[in-house]
């Protein structure tokens, strides 16, 4: 473990916890009961006390490959010595070069152009305005609804939350971005699926079909969704769901977007959602684990009939096809950070240890089954969602923020999210820690009244 630097904060005192106002936190809550990780390496956190928890998340969904990897460290390192920023308009750098080969490599075949953003939110928005633009390049100005879907989640810039479908990150902020919404696949029956739930796939994917007829085709410009949605909790599609969903949108003409921020990077088991559920998209989305969560980084990377009209349409060779960009667009630090992070990904094979760990994950998680407060368990690689009942009938959220607190306070960290929750580890797991993790889930759950 790294020597741990020393702050003047006073962490228990909660006036110098006041300045930092923390996103999706409830501040008030914290602020009084805090808790303040120090470090971490391996699968394990450091807290400001000198405990040290178990990261059965990891950390947001990103760090999947472990935290503190020496490979990654040296490349930061070394990458901010040599170049520790340069312009990404008009002038880019050596390594965001080799950074965009590595994704083209991973990518399904067609996805072949890559987008530098800073976030998962970030790629959204660009995705959305790379469809738009798309559509009114090819003489189609008509085209500029998106397609959502309920309790999907797209990142918190203005974009992503207007096609996103989660309820308490909309209600606040008013109207956003034209878009309309799919339902969910969340169905009684499909309770307790291990892995794809059985029933009404095509069925659900056929409401695409009848939304795109009520509000004309011809007004669309892209349906966006998360091969499965993980913040909402784990929400998977059903067989046969993303297979006619891309039949819908390739008959009429709509661009289909994948929000791949959590299923990328090995979590399906896979290298990719779409690889995992044999489904292509247009255009995709990526974040998290291009880096393992070490530098903030995002991308998106599209077909090459988007980008050809791009340039194609672009006037003079000397002017911009596309006016958009962020000014640490392929950074060169989190280039650096990429590129390690991605070659620890093949070289480890990373994406075959979920699928070999999988089915053991999946048989623990259910073992939950039965216990009280638990409605539903869903999975899909690394990465799973209990359901607990609502506190009272009308709590949501009380019972697994009450639940998170406790494992925190036994020694592993797992995610409260709505009224689920949500367990990803690390892809280095053992079976032992797997063990330990529902061993601790199991106590918290049976504790809570």
């Amino acid at each position: 473990m790294a020597e741990q630097p020393v702050f003047e904060t006073d962490f228990s005192n909660k006036e110098s916890l006041e300045a930092f106002w923390m996103p999706y936190t409830s501040n008030r809550y914290f602020k009084e009961n805090p808790i303040i990780v120090t470090g971490a390496e391996g699968c394990q956190f450091t807290t400001q006390d000198g405990k040290t928890v178990y990261d059965a998340f990891s950390g947001l969904w990103c760090t999947g490959m472990g935290h503190g990897r020496s490979e990654i460290v040296e490349a930061v390192s070394k990458g901010i010595q040599r170049l520790d920023y340069s312009p990404a308009f008009q002038v880019g750098n050596d390594i965001a070069f080799e950074v965009a080969n590595k994704v083209k490599k991973l990518t399904p075949d067609g996805l072949d152009h890559v987008f530098f953003t800073n976030s998962g939110s970030e790629a959204a928005d660009t995705a959305m305005k790379m469809a738009r633009a798309y559509w009114r390049l090819k003489g189609q100005a008509s085209k500029t609804r998106f397609i959502g879907r309920s309790m999907g989640y797209h990142g918190v810039n203005w974009g992503g939350v207007s096609v996103g479908g989660i309820a308490a990150n909309r209600k606040l902020y008013g109207q956003g971005v034209d878009s309309i919404h799919l339902p969910h696949t969340l169905l009684a029956e499909n309770r307790f699926s291990k892995g794809l739930p059985p029933h009404k796939g095509v069925e659900l994917a056929n409401e695409l079909e009848t939304m795109l007829m009520m509000h004309d085709p011809s007004n669309v410009a892209a349906v966006i969704m998360e091969p499965f949605s993980g913040s909402a909790g784990v929400i998977l599609p059903p067989v046969g769901y993303l297979e006619r969903i891309r039949e819908i949108c390739s008959k009429h003409n709509v661009l289909l977007i994948f929000d791949e921020v959590i299923t990328g990077f090995g979590r399906t088991g896979k290298d990719f959602g779409a690889d995992a559920f044999g489904v292509t998209p247009d255009i995709m989305t990526m974040a998290k684990g291009i880096t393992n969560g070490c530098v903030p980084m995002g991308a998106v990377v599209s077909k090459g009939d988007i980008y050809n009209t791009f340039m194609e349409n672009g006037g003079p060779d000397y002017m911009v096809e596309m006016p958009h960009g962020y000014t640490y667009s392929s950074h060169p630090v989190a280039c650096a950070a990429a590129l390690a992070a991605l070659d620890i990904f093949e070289k480890e094979k990373m994406s075959e240890k979920v699928e070999a760990l999988s089915p053991y994950f999946e048989e623990q998680v259910h073992k939950l089954k039965g216990l009280k407060h638990v409605v539903d368990i869903r999975n899909f690689g690394l990465a799973a969602a209990i359901e607990i009942e609502a506190f009272g009938g009308k709590e949501p959220a009380k019972r697994p923020f009450e639940i998170f607190r406790r494992c925190w306070e036994m020694g592993v960290f797992v995610r409260c999210g709505g009224n689920t929750i949500q367990v990803a580890p690390l892809f280095i797991a053992s079976k032992s820690e797997i063990d330990h993790v529902f061993n601790v889930l199991s106590d918290a759950i049976l504790a809570t009244e």
